[in-house]
């Protein structure tokens, strides 16, 4: 499919790696200027020269979503390289140690709160505001499956993808009549950094919801990528506040 993005700017949080990475990438791969943005400096520069040397348009920006600064000046810098934001992807996040809700300390639950839902929160406040000036974007929240069901020991994980899809079906009520479309993707478990980390760290957990992915396999970055891309796309037209979910079929159970 042709997702038609020649001459236009995509931004894409937590790009250094895993999902981020591959939807920077595919962005590219459809002629995108794509400005990547990660609180890992070191990775998002690779990442981002990776894709110059290939001969795509591409700028870097290490910024911490949490951080509401961060984020106004990750927008000016995108338009000031660029001069515009057609498609964003608020991809940026962080998981939890499996523990039940009684055990979490305040500091963690803040600082997956911050990350998750206000991380969400602060790029789009700012996207739409470089979109409404346009007159035109699409903007794709990350969640989960995490934001449709749940999984002991994971409460305040799935409490902030809940938040995102609620945050994204109200903001998508509020903009589409200005031509801006908000939608999410809900990826099931995916083989990322994050999920190799929580394999080596909580295998038997893990096994159990690998035996429970009617697909039998792990997701590829590559894959939730593509549904972000028709997502953000012309393709998908009529599409606004709806969180599509990309999960080999945990969730059909």
């Amino acid at each position: 499919m042709n997702y038609s993005f020649q001459n236009k700017v995509a931004l894409v949080t937590g790009a250094g790696s895993g999902i981020g990475l591959a939807a920077a990438n595919a962005f590219a791969t459809e002629g995108a200027s794509v400005v990547l943005a990660d609180v890992d400096k070191s990775a998002v520069e690779k990442a981002t020269n990776d894709l110059i040397s290939a001969g795509h348009q591409a700028k870097a920006i290490c910024c911490n979503v949490a951080d509401e600064d961060d984020v106004a000046s990750m927008i000016e810098s995108t338009v000031a390289s660029f001069g515009r934001l057609d498609a964003a992807y608020n991809n940026a996040g962080v998981q939890s140690p499996l523990m039940n809700l009684t055990d979490v300390k305040g500091a963690e639950y803040d600082r997956v709160v911050d990350i998750n839902l206000r991380g969400v929160w602060n790029c789009m406040k700012y996207e739409l505001r470089q979109m409404q000036k346009q007159g035109s974007g699409a903007i794709v929240n990350c969640s989960s499956i995490g934001g449709l069901i749940g999984i002991a020991g994971r409460a305040t994980y799935h409490a902030t993808k809940f938040g995102v899809i609620g945050l994204t079906k109200s903001a998508a009520l509020e903009y589409a009549s200005q031509e801006i479309r908000i939608n999410a993707v809900c990826p099931g478990t995916i083989e990322t950094p994050m999920v190799k980390e929580m394999l080596e760290k909580e295998p038997d957990a893990m096994q159990e919801i690998l035996r429970e992915q009617p697909i039998g396999r792990l997701g590829q970055p590559e894959e939730i990528a593509n549904a972000v891309l028709w997502l953000c796309s012309p393709a998908s037209s009529f599409v606004v506040g709806h969180a599509l979910v990309v999960d080999g079929g945990y969730t059909a159970r």
